[in-house]
């Protein structure tokens, strides 16, 4: 019983982790966007941190890669291009509608992942995690209620990027808890190098490189370059914290936990930069708080039943369920 209560713990800790790296390097980026406006090159910097990181971890000795075959290789090409395209997307589709309509077409990413669970994991969900879904959709429809700015492309590309964005953390989930079985930083080093060549490739042809290298003649300062490489490791660190969290959870789970994170960064915009917030963005808030605790602790409730039954060696009830649909 106490091995259960410790592995319950534990991924309570890596969400809160997750959530405290997510919410910093949300703040961060807004602060660093101000000055440097180049956000392909900024996630090129995040990634060539994850590679560099990985690569000193690595000869420290703190995981040994598994040898792979050359289509699974393959596989790990495949997910450093949806890496990549979903950052494309999702920066694209940002620029075309306002903040509040993005996050809330970005609350329905559990939705699509439940749609593609089902679909083509055959994986099956309780009626209560389907009910837990539904506070923390309107509550941040409530939260980030105000007047909401778009266009047609960039309705239909902020769809697609959540429908990316829900497919990525299904993928990675069944890449780390799968048939692979890979250890999150095994799979960051994997993808983080695939991921920056992308990053420099997309910059350089949409001219941004050119436009980085005149702001950096011009303007670059010690300051500056310090914050960009804080950036980048705080990129590396909510990496290794995510994939973590999302082996020793679920997929749904982390795309609630983003939901949250979505709401926790209005509180602190609110905070931070005294903002006003009405009640209905109050309402919203605290709906989808709730929402979000009642998604996690019925999983870990489902964990905790199935654990107390079956030796501590076998993997918990989300794990089950993704080994048992990938055979």
């Amino acid at each position: 019983m106490s091995a259960t209560r410790g592995s319950i713990d534990n991924r309570y800790m890596w969400l809160g982790l997750y959530f405290a790296f997510n919410l910093g390097l949300t703040l961060y980026n807004k602060a660093i966007l101000l000055d440097f406006r180049y956000p392909w090159t900024l996630t090129a910097i995040h990634t060539l941190c994850g590679s560099i990181g990985c690569y000193i971890l690595y000869f420290l000795g703190y995981f040994t890669p598994v040898k792979l075959k050359e289509q699974e290789n393959m596989v790990m090409l495949m997910f450093s291009v949806l890496y990549t395209i979903n950052i494309a997307i999702s920066n694209v589709s940002l620029n075309l509608v306002s903040v509040a309509f993005h996050q809330v077409v970005r609350a329905m990413t559990p939705v699509f992942t439940v749609m593609i669970s089902i679909m083509f994991l055959q994986k099956s969900y309780s009626t209560l995690t389907y009910w837990s879904l539904l506070p923390v959709v309107v509550g941040v429809g409530f939260a980030t209620f105000g007047e909401y700015g778009y266009t047609a492309m960039g309705f239909m590309l902020t769809v697609l990027g959540t429908i990316l964005a829900a497919v990525k953390t299904v993928v990675t989930n069944r890449i780390l808890v799968g048939r692979l079985k890979l250890e999150p930083l095994d799979l960051l080093l994997r993808m983080s190098p695939l991921a920056f060549v992308q990053c420099v490739i997309y910059a350089f042809m949409t001219g941004e490189l050119e436009r980085v290298q005149e702001f950096s003649a011009a303007n670059m300062t010690v300051g500056l370059a310090t914050g960009l490489l804080i950036n980048g490791a705080m990129a590396f660190g909510l990496n290794i914290v995510s994939f973590t969290a999302n082996k020793k959870t679920s997929a749904l789970t982390m795309t609630v936990a983003g939901n949250v994170k979505q709401v926790l960064s209005i509180v602190l915009a609110v905070v931070i930069f005294k903002l006003d917030i009405n009640a209905t963005n109050a309402f919203g808030i605290i709906l989808t708080l709730i929402g979000g605790a009642c998604k996690v602790e019925l999983s870990e409730k489902a964990n905790k039943a199935k654990q107390a039954v079956l030796p501590v060696s076998q993997p918990n009830d989300d794990e089950k369920d993704h080994v048992n649909t990938s055979r």
